[in-house]
C-alpha cells in the first residue's frame, strides 16, 4: 500500500508494513561492558522504543561505547505537517547559465570560495568549484562566464573579505564541514557580519553557505542569502547564482523559449 493510499499519517517500516520498527545508533561515554549495554537499552526505552533490541555494541577506546539499537515506536508521521524548502529557481544548462551571465552582467561572474575558521575539509567546496565537479557534473570552473577563486581551507574571515573586495566578487561561497559545538553557525554568522561591516549597504556580494549540518531554512538567521545542504550539485549552485544576480539586476531567469515558426 502506498503512502498516498494510507492517507496523511504513516508509521515507520521495518520488517512488515506499519510495524513501527526503527534503528538508531549512538555513543555513550562509558566503557563497554554489561552495564553499558543495559544503559543503552534504558536510553532506548526512554526514547519510546519498546521492545528494544541491542544489535551492536563496540568499544570506542577505553571510555566510550558505540551502539546500534533496533525496536518499535508508537510515534506516527503526519505528512501534512512536514515542512520542506522548495527550490525557487529554475535549473539551467551550462549554455543557459553562460548566456544569462553575458546578458545580465556583460562580464564574467566572479565567485570566491573558501573553508573558513579551522575547517580543513575542502571536499565540499572543491566539489562545487573545481572543474572535476561532483555527481557527474562539472564544477563552476567549467563555465566559461564564471571566474572562480578558490582560497582553500582554514581561511580567516578578514582574509576572505579582503580577497572578495580585491576580486570584486559577485558571490562568496563558504563550506563548513566541521560542526562541533555549532562551529559552522558561529563561523557563518561572523562571516556575514564582517561582510556587512566592510561593504556599503546594498553592495554586499551574495553570501552562500553549504555543509551537511546546515538547516536549509536558516539563511535569514545566519545572515546569508542561501544555504545549500548535503548532496547539492554544481549546477544547482550555478543556477542559483545566475538567478540571484539577475534578480538584483531586475531581470527574471527563465528557460529561453524556442522561437515561434513563421506562418
Amino acid at each position: 500500500m502506498s503512502s498516498t493510499e494510507q492517507g496523511s499519517v504513516i508509521r515507520p517500516y521495518g520488517d512488515m508494513t506499519g510495524d513501527g520498527m526503527i534503528q538508531v545508533s549512538f555513543t555513550l561515554p562509558i566503557p563497554h561492558d554489561k552495564r553499558a549495554e543495559g544503559a543503552a537499552l534504558q536510553l532506548a526505552a526512554k526514547m519510546g522504543m519498546s521492545p528494544a533490541l541491542l544489535v551492536h555494541a563496540k568499544a570506542m577506546g577505553d571510555s566510550h561505547t558505540f551502539f546500534v539499537v533496533y525496536g518499535s515506536v508508537s510515534h506516527l508521521v503526519e505528512l501534512d505537517k512536514v515542512e520542506v524548502i522548495e527550490r525557487d529557481f529554475p535549473l539551467l544548462s551550462a549554455k543557459e547559465i553562460n548566456t544569462t551571465i553575458k546578458k545580465t552582467l556583460r562580464r564574467p561572474l566572479v565567485v570566491v570560495g573558501a573553508c573558513i575558521g579551522t575547517d580543513a575539509h575542502t571536499v565540499g567546496i572543491d566539489a562545487i568549484l573545481n572543474i572535476k565537479g561532483f555527481a557527474g557534473e562539472k564544477g563552476l570552473e567549467y563555465y566559461s562566464e564564471v571566474k572562480v577563486v578558490n582560497l582553500g581551507a582554514q581561511v580567516l574571515v578578514p582574509e576572505l573579505v579582503e580577497r572578495a573586495r580585491e576580486e570584486q566578487a559577485d558571490a562568496v561561497l563558504v563550506s563548513q564541514v566541521v560542526t562541533q559545538r555549532d562551529a559552522h553557525i558561529h563561523n557563518t554568522t561572523a562571516m556575514s557580519a564582517a561582510f556587512r561591516e566592510a561593504y556599503p549597504a546594498g553592495t554586499v556580494p551574495l553570501l552562500i553557505a553549504g555543509g551537511p549540518r546546515f538547516e536549509e531554512g536558516s539563511s535569514a538567521v545566519l545572515g546569508v542569502d542561501r544555504i545549500f545542504g548535503k548532496g547539492t550539485t554544481p549546477s544547482e549552485v550555478a543556477s542559483y547564482l545566475v538567478h540571484a544576480v539577475a534578480q538584483r539586476a531586475g531581470e527574471a531567469t527563465t528557460r529561453p523559449t524556442a522561437p515561434q515558426e513563421q506562418q
